[in-house]
This record gives C-alpha cells, structure tokens and sequence, in this order.
C-alpha cells in the first residue's frame, strides 16, 4: 500500500456541470456516485454486472492527438468514478427534461409506445442518443446494435427499435401509415363487417420535433484545456481501503508495475469489476493507465497490422472495419472473423469499456477473440522495466503456461495481427444461448495452411473456448493432421482425435457435457466445408464445391432489423373528438419513463437516519440452524443491528410463510437474518460475517420425481373429468402416452423488490413505498409481524419496474422482513434486492410435469384424454394450490374432448416457493395440450393444424369444468390466422427449402388459444374508486389497482374522460394506496381495467348524476362553471360464472434452425387476439407483443439451472437470458380482432397474459423444423420436445454422425442430469 498523506481531486463532468470530489474512493462506482451522491436517479440499477444496460450513460473524452471529441455509452455500474478524471458523463436527465425540454429520443421513445414499466427506458434513450451524437442519420442496423446490450422485459423490443427507426434516413416505418390504408392485403382486411375500418397507425410521425444536431451540448472547455495541458502529472486517489494511482506517461506505468506487480490494470473494468463485485476480489491497489496515449494506436505495415492495448473492442471493430475496406480480400481473413464476434461479443456499452489489451491478457477461457487471434497467428508486444519482449499469442499462453504468460511487472503494449497469406485460411466459430450479448457454450478459432496449389495441410491451428477452465489447443490432433489432404477422411479422423484430445470431465462446470462435445465437431465440421468451399473459390476445376444442400451450412444467422404491422379497429368517426376511448393514447407516465423523471421506489430521496438492510440467507436446502454468531458483524463499522426471529414481535410464520427462518431452513435461500446499516455496502459486507452452523436433515427434496417419491405435496388433488374416460379408451384405433417437462421461469422484472419502511413516531404506525401488485397483501402481513391492526399500516404503490405475477406476494414477505427490521432498529430502512438475491429468494413460475394418455381413431379425433399435471410449487403454500387449479381448470385449451379428465397437485420441495406468473400456469400446462395434439397427428400422419381444427370446438358447448363456450371468436382467430400468415404457402415453401438443405431446415406452427380471464371467486372480482372532482374543475381519480407498466392509470384517465367529458389533462392519478382505497385485490390475472375501470365509471357517473340539475339551469356553462367540490366512491360487484369471460387467439410461427449448433432464428410471427373493442390499442398491443416475447424466452432460451443440493446457479443477466432485441421475429404482425364482450367496460377484454402462451408457437415451430431433420435421417418415431427448446436440446435432438461420435466416444458413465425446477447439474459451484 503506498504512503499517501493526502489524495487529489477527482474533476470530471457531469451534464455540463463540474464535479470536484475531494475523497474520491476507487471502490465506489459511477452508477452509487449518480444515484446517492449527485441525486441523479434517472440512472437505474438493474443487475450491477453491465449485463442489463439499465444503467447506460453517454461518456465523452478528448483526444489531444487527433483534437476529436469521442462519445461512447458504458453501463454506470462498472465505471469506478476515479477513471472518470477529465471525462465529461451525461446521464438521461442532462438529455432533455419535462422542466426544460424533452429531447426528439426522449419524445419518440415514448410516443411510439416504446416504454411500458419505464424502468429500462434510461438505458434505452442513452443507447440511442449515444449513437445519435455519432452518427446524425444511422442506419436500422445502427440502431439495433445500439440496443444490443439493453433488456427490456416488458415491450417485446419492436416498438423501442421503431421509435429508434424514425432517425434512419429511409425512415423503415409502414410505408402506408397514416392513410390508414394497410400494405398487407388490404381489400382483404375487413373480415366480417364491410364498413369496418382497420387502422394500423399507433401515432403520428408529424408531431415529432426534428434532430438537430447543432442543439446539442457542448463539450466542456475546461476539459480540453485539461487534456492538452503539457504539465500532466500522476494522479492518486486513496479510499477507505484501496487506492487508485493514474500514471500519465508510459515510464509512470512501468515504474508502478515494478512497485505494483499484483495491481491490476484498469481500462474498461469489464474483468476486475465483476470479479470484485461477485467473487470477493480484493486488490490493495489499482493502476489506470486510461488515455495513457502510447497505449492507443494502430500501425498497418505490408505483413500486418499492430493496435494499441488501449484500444476498446468497439475501436478494435473501427479499425479493422477499415483495414478490411482497405485491404484485399484474401489478407484479411483473420480480421474478418474477428470483426464477426466482434458483433456478438456481450453489448455495446461493454465494447466500449473493455479493451484488447485487457481482453488477451485476462485469458477469459470463454473468449471469442483470442482462439481467433491465435489460430492467426498474432503476436503480444509486451514493456517493463527491463525493456520489451514479444510472446506469441498461442496456446501455450492461452492454456496459462507459466513459461509462456506475462511477467508480474510487464504491460501489453500492442497486439500484432499479420496478414492471412494465400492458401491460408482463417474462421471464427461460435454457439451461444442466443445470438448476441451472451459468452458461448462453445467457441472456436481454427485456421489451416496448405502447401501452395494444393490441398495438403502445411500447418493446422484449432483453438476452442469455454470447454475448459481456459482455451484449449488441440495441437496433438492438429500435429498428427499435418501432410494429409482435406478431404472427408482426414475430417473423419480429426473429429475422433479431438475429441479424444479435448476432454470435459462429467461434472464440468457449466454442465452440457454431450452439447459442448458435439459442438466441438460440429464447429470443426463447419470450418471443413468453409475451407472446401475457399480452395474451390481459388481453383474450381482442381477442388470440387461442397454439395449444394450443405451450402446453408455456412451461414450464420443474419442479425436483422425487426419490422411488422399493427392492426386494429379504428375508432367510430362519430365519436367525439374529445372523447379518447379507442385511440392509442401514449402510457401517462412515459415521457417521464423516458427523461427518467418517474420516482420509483428507490429514486425517492433519503430520508433522515435511514439504514439499508442486506439479508443472510440459507446456503442449506433443508437443515436445522445449530447457531447464529452475530459478534464479528456487529463489531464493524457502521453496522446498527442484526434482525433474527427473535426480533419479530407477532406472527413470524403468517398463512405458512415464514419471515425469518427459526430453528430449522427449509431452502437455500430463505432469509435467516438481516443487518441493518448506515450503508449498504457496510451491510452487505457485514452479512458475510455472520457465522452459521447447520446440520443436515432428511429428506432433501429438490425435483418433483423427488417429491411423488416421497408423497410431498402442498395441496390435495384438484380434478375434472366428463365422459367415461375408461370406457372410451376401449373403442379407439390407437392410445399413445408420453411425457412432458415445461421448466420453471424467472420475473426478471428489471426493478429488483424494493421497499421503503419507515416506522412513525406514534400508535405503531409504519408506513412502506413499494412495488407490489397487491398492497392489501403487504398491509396484512406486516401487521401481522408487527401485532399491531392493519388500520396502522400505510403502503404506497407509485408504480412498479414489472412485475409479471412476481410482485403479488413476494413483496408481502420481503415488506415483513424489513418492517421488522424498521421496528427493532426504530428507524427508516431502505430494503433493496441485489438481482441475485432478488432471483435466489423470491423464485418464479411453477415448473411443470405433465403425463398423458389419448384415445384417438386413426383419422386424428381424439375421443379420450387422460391427464396428470404436477408443479413444483417449493417450500411454502404461496399461490400453488391456486396455480394447480388453475392448469385442470384450463388444460383442455382449445380442445373438446368428449371424454377428458385431467388430475394435478402442488408438490412440496426444498426449493424456495414458486409463485404467480403472467399466464398462471396456463402456459406451462398447455404446451402438454399442444404437445399430445402433435403426437397424435404424428401417429396419424397428419399435419398438426389439421389435427388441431379436426378437435376444436365447433358449436356452443360447456367446457369439461361446465361453463358454457362459444368457439365463434377462436375459430374466426384461428382461420384469420391461416388466411393473413400465408400458412398453406410458406409451409410449401419450407418444404422445398428442407429438401435444398441438409443442415438447416425450418418449421412453421400455428397455435389456437382459449385463455379464461379473472378468478373464480367473486371476491376477486370486485374493485373501488374515489373520484375528487375541486372547485376549479380539475379531478383526481384513485382506484386500487397497480400501475405495474400495463398502463393501468391511462387506461383509467381514459375511463373518467369519457364519462366525465372533460379532456385527460383535467385528470391526475396520483398513487395507489391502502389509506384511499382499503382492501383493494391484486392487479393480476388481466382484471385491472375491467374491475377498475367500472368502479371508476360507477363513481363517475354518480358525480355527473349530481351534476345534472346544475348542468339544467346553466346548460351553456362549462365544466369550470357547473363544479363546486364534488367526490365519490365507486364500486364493482363481481358475480356470475367461474371465469366472465374467454379471449381466444391464434399464432403462427416460422423458425429456420441450425441443425449442427442448434441454434434457431425466428423469421416471422402473426398473432391474431380477439380484444373485443380495445379501450387503448397502443397499450393492448403492447401487452400482447410484451407476453408473445417473454413466452417465447420462456420456451427457448431461458433455462434456470440448480445443483442437485438445491443451489440456484442462474442469479444474473450472465447466466440467465432473457430474450434480447435479436431475438425478436423479424417479422411481425400483430392483429387486434373486433368482437363485442358486454361483460366487461366498454365491451373491451384483458390481455395481459393471454399471449404468453401464443410464444408457444415459437416452441413447436421449432419442433416441426427438428421432426424434418430427423425423418431426412430416418428417424420417424414421435420424440418430445420439452420446454425449454434450449440450443442443447435442439442439436441433441437433431440426431447424426456427430451425436453418434459423441456418445460412442465416452469416456467414464455421463451423469444423466435429473430436470429440476428446471435443470439439475453435476457443477462444481
């Protein structure tokens, strides 16, 4: 540690506004400073690792060498503010604001309906506005990669990539919008009724202020005269426990790296960062050679190009860019496949931040560049001290030789890349979870040099990553290769030889064993075709082409610009303009999602004397506590208090959910206790030393085989059943039975849980400010902690970051937790989750087990089904006895079944407790549905859809739970559907394009849906408004339910406009909350507007019933003249049958799929929602397109992963992932089907969840693609896919030579890993 009496002051900007921070400290990062120093909260925190990009913002810095001021976007959460000395940061607020003025990326975000929770949108309008500074009039594909590194969870992405659209100089909106004309089919369009007008247009283009660049502010003065300042000198920041040192000339660098040699060098932090703030790294002392200018540079020379360590991935990208223009073709092999993974590597804020130097240096054995830099050849220019050496960039040093890394005190100072000669050739390879932003599960770089004018291999090269714990070289197999041809024999041998070189261990960590071993060959394979198809390219009549349907094989997935179409019914031209009922009015708070201006809970300003709390939560899945040992946590500084179940004054178990964990734990993850502190990281730090002892019980149950075996249930068997199931089993042609796993899902709604608890100074009241969607529920159980009645708890609801179902309960608990920790400490305390805790301790959809057993003649009816449904419902009752009630009620979809019965329990296991999610169980159990559909049509040899329309209900009948169902709506969706996606035409055409191509093949599903809304019970369906109309006519609505992002309140504000007749903006719609509105239900199961919405418009109109002898007297007054001080409660009585009503969809779905890496690409999705009349298009579209795309992530690429001890290892946007903007269809049109539904307001209906399951179609679309795959290799017997359609299960499943060579080469018995609430591995954590 060096001697430092005193630390310099760290100068940057900040909004045009200088920051002088006198004790900078290198251990706080950019993201805290924004948020709790400088109070700018539009900056969010969404994950804390870079992988979320919530917290994007614009930085800028000056170069004194080339006088350019350089912008570029980086995720706050990694940048330590001390390598912000000199730079000028702009945050969202410094981009435009509703007091001064909202910018064109702000206003557009939010008039094109790209923000629903709002909690993401920062991160989104920075990502843009950052690319808008450099590039004025981008591209579409700018735009999209801009977004790369930004998770929304709640859009679907289309509309946000739109509002980005409308930079592009050939703006790629609809070209025909606003005629209200439609480029699809429009003489078509009306389907039932002639006058009906559709519309297609969401907002107005013309009333979006332009882009001018000239507007924009500059950079500041004093930084340049900074920067070119000659006298520069050494920088030293000293923190509470490290210090940073900023050397500024290269001579600097290296004599700290001598002084130093265990300091890690700090340019983007994308390395140190992450393994400081997740693995408990500590480093006494940083050095930041940042800016430092020998690090920055590229120098091209006739044999290659040299580029400063310095240089970001995202100039690396610039700089190859233009060496690839400059050069020609065949020298530029290696900067081709790099500029390729370039493309994928993780976001665009973290391609900015890291570094190539930094890249190589830490040898992540997940790289995508350095196998590629190796199997090219490139050569690592190193300084010290004692002078420079140069180390080549190969396997020896990627596989960490000691002989072969760095020296403690040396520095990369550039890394060369020669030039690919003739007859060389260079590919980069890679398989990820999906497309962009996420490290591989199996990667290559792999070059080949043969003796000229021939085949013959001079030199192979093949490095592979993350099948190991570094890069791995398969030099033995490449050495024994050398003097052969290229032919298939030599690939025959080579993919035995590396496999037999390369070997994973069973329990490697990361599981995938099989997968990664498969990919290790398939990627080899690839490679042999390309380097075929090259040597025929240099000599056709010498080297023969690789067989045309291998060609496909070749090509990565393009990533395109997502596009599509909204339809919908236009709204009345009688109605009064006035009157906003119908129209796609903008969500009420989205110019201030988009200026970050929108208080959630954690924005709200601290509060004098607050603590924060950090939990401590079980590390055992089942376990008697022996002891809790406090001491050493409490001895340290800043700590208040350690909170126990000894500390909760009432009810510590409320309805069997447990507060704090008493004598026994009963999940990894449950809270044990909490730490009070007067920061969070001396909470956080202190929770890591609280000591305690566990002893092992029996039995641990983690997977619902588990749990049957052991008879472990949460809820006693729900049933229905009509016909004579058995009976008719005897008079069928075939009976086939099967399986089905559909595993679990995390919310990941981007606002972590977060509480505000604030104890009162009188009669024990405690107020609370949080997200939740049920704050009677949270009102109850804090009560019932604190003994004290439920009239002296306040909870206030403003909004929610989403939610998803993942805040109806959840935040009941969370809210006891930290009232208690509020009440013992007796003051305010801010309860914050991290995203991993948030994933660890409050879990997520119910993962499901479905068995089956259908009766059918051979002409596809189904005449008996029999079915048995089983979730993993965790440790605690939660929502599962409802969600299992749910599943029977709803498992016969679209289906009528003469002879039907379905089964389910809830089973009870050691996992923490699985709660309620958009959908409720409907879309787990129906992918059972639409799966035995599927093997029935296979047995049958039929197409699905039509085995699907031969089954579903025709007439008015009851359903098999006895309510009465009219399938007019289901069958107009699903023959809408066929008709306006092409369906008999593109399957042809999939068809002919499997018969061209081998290795890739597409699929196309259609799914119908009948999706019941509301609870069956009718106290759920009831719901209150108070309306205050004030004396100058202004009118403040509150009702009960939750503004979770849905657009909730607008849709109210639209009610109470229409009904009052009195324009939006007369209308405020503050919060909700227990004081105003008391025993309000939870805004779940799409019942908001329809509960709400008629509560609202019963108080209404009781005002303007009032209203009406005054109205008489002055009949040409206005609003203004006719109010004096009016208010009134409203309220809607549920009542009637089991669900109020059906919404029925359709969706069709076509995906190409990979065959050798498993990887799928969506093409295009049509979604059909019957919506009734929609009071608000833009935000009913939004939902659906928001639900289609979280589905679809449910389906395919979001896998939560346990240890079989009942370990969640998916805590992070790193190891979970959710769908991202690449993801989305690149085409997609959705279409909002007109009906009438005189039960609910305005004949509209809730479309919240229903098309979460129409994601499914992605899923079996997929599932068509791979059948093609196996029947072309000959097998026909009927698999299951099971969900999720991960990569993994779609190479594995596309059986071949390479599967067959993996699993014939094992070596020692493969594990088979158990599903869990999703998957179990063999891990070592």
């Amino acid at each position: 540690m060096p001697s430092l009496s005193n630390s310099d002051e760290l100068i940057f900007f900040v909004n045009g506004r200088k920051v002088i921070e006198k004790n900078a400290d290198p251990e706080v990062n950019l993201l805290f400073y924004l948020r709790k120093v400088l109070h700018l909260t539009g900056t969010k925190y969404g994950c804390g690792g870079g992988g979320c990009g919530a917290c994007t913002v614009m930085v800028s810095r000056y170069n004194p060498k080339t006088k350019k001021i350089h912008h570029y976007p980086v995720t706050a959460c990694l940048v330590p503010i001390c390598s912000l000395y000199g730079a000028a940061v702009t945050t969202v607020e410094g981009v435009g604001s509703i007091k001064t003025r909202i910018h064109p990326v702000q206003e557009r975000l939010a008039k094109c309906h790209g923000t629903q929770c709002g909690f993401c949108s920062p991160g989104m309008v920075m990502s843009i506005y950052t690319l808008l500074r450099n590039h004025p009039e981008p591209t579409p594909e700018q735009i999209t990669e801009s977004l790369g590194g930004n998770l929304c969870r709640c859009t679907g992405y289309r509309p946000i990539v739109e509002s980005g659209k409308t930079f592009c100089v050939e703006s790629a909106v609809c070209q025909m919008k606003g005629s209200g004309k439609c480029c699809m089919d429009q003489e078509e369009r009306s389907f039932s009724d002639k006058q009906e007008k559709i519309c297609t247009k969401l907002y107005n283009e013309d009333e979006f202020q332009p882009l001018d660049p000239t507007q924009e502010p500059i950079f500041p003065p004093e930084l340049i005269r900074m920067a070119e300042d000659p006298n520069k000198r050494r920088l030293v920041f000293q923190g509470e426990r490290t210090t940073w040192i900023t050397p500024v000339t290269l001579n600097d660098l290296l004599e700290l790296k001598t002084n130093f040699p265990k300091a890690p060098l700090i340019m983007g932090n994308t390395t140190v960062g992450p393994s400081v703030k997740f693995s408990n790294k500590f480093h006494p002392v940083f050095i930041s050679p940042l800016g430092l200018p020998d690090l920055y540079f590229v120098d091209s020379t006739d044999d290659g190009v040299t580029i400063g360590a310095g240089y970001s991935l995202a100039q690396l990208n610039d700089a190859l860019q233009f060496i690839v223009s400059e050069q020609p073709k065949e020298k530029t092999k290696t900067y081709r496949a790099l500029l390729k993974h370039l493309r994928t590597l993780a976001g665009a804020q973290i391609r900015n931040m890291a570094t190539l130097g930094g890249h190589v240096v830490s040898r992540p054995n997940y790289s995508d560049l350095n196998p590629i830099l190796a199997a090219g050849n490139a050569i690592i220019n190193l300084i010290s001290k004692e002078g420079e050496r140069q180390i080549p960039l190969d396997g020896h040093f990627l596989e960490r030789s000691p002989d072969a890394s760095l020296k403690p005190e040396e520095v990369v100072l550039s890394v060369y890349i020669p030039h690919s000669p003739q007859w060389h050739f260079v590919s980069g390879l890679r398989m990820a979870q999906r497309q962009e932003n996420a490290s591989a599960i199996a990667n290559a770089g792999m070059s080949v040099q043969f003796e000229e004018g021939t085949d013959r291999i001079k030199a192979l090269q093949m490095f592979y990553g993350s099948v190991g714990p570094t890069v791995v070289s398969a030099s033995q197999a490449c050495q024994q290769l050398i003097g052969r041809q290229w032919d298939d024999q030599m690939l025959s041998d080579a993919c035995r030889l590396v496999l037999d070189e390369i070997y994973i261990p069973p329990a490697a960590k990361g599981g995938m064993v099989e997968y990664r071993r498969t990919l290790i060959i398939s990627l080899l394979f690839k490679f042999y075709l390309r380097v075929r198809q090259g040597l025929n390219k240099m000599d056709p009549q010498k080297f023969p082409n690789i067989p045309e349907k291998f060609l496909s094989a070749l090509e990565d997935f393009p990533i395109e610009t997502p596009q599509g179409i909204q339809t919908f019914q236009c709204v009345d031209p009688s109605q009064p303009p006035q009157d906003p009922v119908g129209h796609p009015v903008m969500h009420q708070s989205a110019i201030k999602h988009a200026t970050g201006e929108a208080v959630f809970v954690d924005d709200m300003p601290p509060i004098a004397q607050e603590l924060f709390l950090a939990v401590v939560t079980s590390t055992r899945a089942h376990a008697k506590i022996i002891s809790i040992d406090t001491s050493e946590a409490l001895a340290l500084p800043g700590v208040v208090d350690v909170i126990t179940a000894e500390d909760v004054p009432g009810d510590n178990n409320h309805q069997g959910e447990i507060f704090y964990a008493q004598n026994e734990v009963i999940c990894v993850g449950q809270i044990v206790c909490t730490v009070a502190a007067d920061t969070y990281a001396h909470a956080k730090e202190a929770a890591k030393k609280v000591k305690i002892a566990y002893e092992d019980l029996e039995p641990r149950i983690i997977t619902i085989e588990q749990a049957l075996e052991h008879n472990s249930f949460l809820s006693v068997e729900k049933k229905i059943e009509q016909g004579n199931v058995e009976q008719a089993f005897k008079y069928v042609d075939q009976i086939i039975e099967g399986e089905v796993h559909v595993e679990g899902q995390e919310h990941f709604y981007m606002e972590t849980q977060t509480i505000l608890a604030i104890p009162q100074e009188e009669d024990k009241e405690m107020v609370l400010h949080l997200g939740t969607q049920f704050p009677t529920h949270v009102q109850e159980y804090v009560a019932a902690a604190l003994n004290v009645p439920r009239s002296r708890i306040a909870c206030h609801m403003k909004r929610a970051g989403g939610a998803f179902g993942g805040k109806v309960t959840k935040p009941a608990l969370l809210g006891a937790v930290c009232a208690v920790a509020a009440n013992k400490t007796g003051r305010p305390i801010r309860f914050v989750l991290e995203r991993g805790n948030d994933m660890l301790i409050t879990a997520g959809r119910h993962p499901l087990f479905g068995k089956y057993k259908i009766g059918f003649m051979n002409n596809g009816v189904i005449k008996a089904a029999d079915v048995e449904y089983y979730i993993n419902g965790g440790c605690t009752p939660d929502e599962s006895e409802m969600v299992i009630e749910f599943i029977v009620l709803k498992s016969e979809n679209a289906y009528n079944i003469p002879n039907f019965r379905c089964r389910g329990r809830a089973c009870k296991t050691n996992l923490p407790s699985n709660t309620a999610f958009r959908g409720f169980g409907f879309p787990q159990a129906t992918v059972v549905v639409e799966a035995y559909i599927t093997a029935v049509a296979s047995q049958c040899n039929l197409p699905p859809e039509q085995v699907k329309e031969i089954n579903m209900y025709k007439r008015t009948s009851e359903t098999a739970y006895g309510q009465t169902f009219n399938p007019a709506l289901l069958r107009r969706c699903w023959k809408e559907c066929l008709e306006k996606s092409s369906f008999s035409a593109r399957k042809q055409a999939a068809e002919e394009f499997n018969k061209n191509n081998y290795w890739k093949k597409r699929g196309l599903a259609v799914v119908p849906m009948k999706f019941t809304i509301g609870i069956p019970l009718t106290y759920y369906n009831q719901a209150a408004a108070l309306v205050h109309i004030y004396l100058d006519g202004s009118v403040l609505v509150i009702h009960g339910g939750c503004e979770i992002g849905q657009g909730l309140h607008t849709k109210m504000i639209q009610v109470a406009s229409r009904e009052l007749n009195i324009p939006e903006s007369y209308i405020h719609l503050p919060e909700t909350s227990t004081i105003t509105v008391p025993n309000a239900v939870f805004t779940a199961g799409s019942m908001g507007t329809d509960i709400n919405g008629k509560a609202v418009q019963n108080a209404c109109q009781i005002l303007m019933a009032r209203l009406q002898p005054v109205i008489r007297k002055n009949p040409k007054g206005t609003w203004e003249d006719w109010v004096s001080s009016l208010s009134t409660n409203g309220k809607n009585k549920g009542k009637g049958n089991p669900y109020p009503y059906f919404v029925c969809g359709a969706s069709c779905s076509e995906v190409e799929v990979d065959c050798l890496t498993g990887a799928h690409k969506l093409l295009r999705t049509d979604i059909f929602v019957d919506a009734a009349f929609s009071i608000n298009p833009a935000l009913d579209i939004g939902q659906v397109e928001g639900a289609f795309i979280q589905g679809m992530g449910l389906y395919t690429t979001e896998e939560l992963k346990y240890s079989p001890e009942g370990v969640l290892y998916s805590r992070g946007p790193d190891d979970y992932k959710i769908p991202t903007v690449t993801e989305i269809p690149k085409e997609f049109y959705v279409t909002l089907v007109r009906s009438q539904n005189p039960i609910a307001i305005y004949s509209s209906k809730g479309l919240g969840e229903a098309a979460m399951f129409l994601g499914s179609s992605v899923l079996f679309a997929i599932y068509d693609a791979v059948t093609a795959a196996r029947r072309e290799r000959g097998l026909t017997k009927t698999f299951t896919l099971s969900s999720p359609a991960t990569p993994e299960l779609i190479r594995m499943t596309c059986v071949d030579q390479f599967t067959d060579l993996v699993s014939v080469g094992r070596r020692g018995p493969i594990i088979s890993t158990p599903y869990v609430g999703s998957q179990v591995l063999g891990m070592d954590s």
